[in-house]
């Protein structure tokens, strides 16, 4: 009876221990969960991760994963933590971040950190409705017109914007300074752009042109030697009169 009765105790915290635990909570293996000012913490920082951990817990409200091997972010990764307000993304080998990366987190996400990468550049889409302060510093940066549009739209930390530098860029003389400088001396990637695709597509029209002008003279040359060809076949012919006065004569 006794021994009934323990193993009677032990099914019930059993199950009541299946019943209380949030299956959503789980905590991936390569990280550490905890509890940080009554917000859930999930420490993944240097555990040698190539990509995002799929099984991150649902009310994750801090996420670090700075320090890895990830090398891209891909559509809808953290679309099911929607209490995350932290994502530390740096001293990664980030180089591609897909347009739908932040969705469902774009709204709560109050910091995101993507400092120390391998990105070259950034769809705007995947900034869009995304409140929160970014830092983008120590990245290979290709300064074009699309950074620029991403850096009108973003919200930058001010304490990193100036080591957002030009890794590459259109013209040699900025490669190497800051972005935030080269904009300010009053430099607009986005204008020359626009001058570069004019240019094209001038060239391209004119193209078009010269090929019509071309057609038209070959065209009107070729009908030139096909009236002269026929204008002396005609001569070649005897004429009618000649004919005519020759059988008068015969008469």
């Amino acid at each position: 009876l006794h021994m009934r009765r323990k193993w009677s105790s032990v099914a019930q915290a059993f199950f009541c221990l299946l019943l209380c635990v949030p299956w959503g909570s789980s905590c991936p293996p390569s990280c550490q969960c905890t509890e940080r000012a009554g917000a859930k913490a999930v420490l993944c920082s240097s555990r040698h991760l190539e990509e995002i951990p799929k099984d991150i817990p649902k009310d994750a409200v801090f996420l670090k994963l700075d320090a890895n091997s990830i090398t891209r972010i891909p559509s809808n990764a953290f679309r099911h933590l929607s209490h995350l307000e932290e994502l530390d993304l740096s001293r990664n080998a980030i180089e591609k971040i897909d347009r739908a990366a932040f969705k469902g987190v774009a709204a709560g996400l109050r910091t995101l950190d993507l400092s120390s990468n391998r990105i070259r550049s950034i769809p705007k889409e995947a900034l869009l409705a995304l409140n929160a302060k970014l830092r983008l510093a120590n990245n290979p940066w290709h300064c074009e017109c699309a950074l620029q549009e991403v850096l009108w739209e973003a919200r930058l930390d001010p304490d990193s914007v100036q080591d957002i530098t030009c890794h590459t860029a259109p013209r040699e003389e900025y490669v190497g300074k800051p972005l935030l400088q080269v904009l300010d001396a009053g430099v607009n990637f986005c204008s020359v752009r626009q001058r570069t695709t004019d240019v094209a597509m001038f060239i391209t029209m004119f193209g078009w042109f010269a090929m019509v002008i071309v057609y038209v003279i070959c065209y009107v040359r070729h009908n030139r030697e096909d009236t002269c060809k026929h204008v002396d076949y005609l001569k070649s012919l005897p004429s009618t009169q000649g004919h005519a006065e020759t059988t008068s004569t015969a008469l």
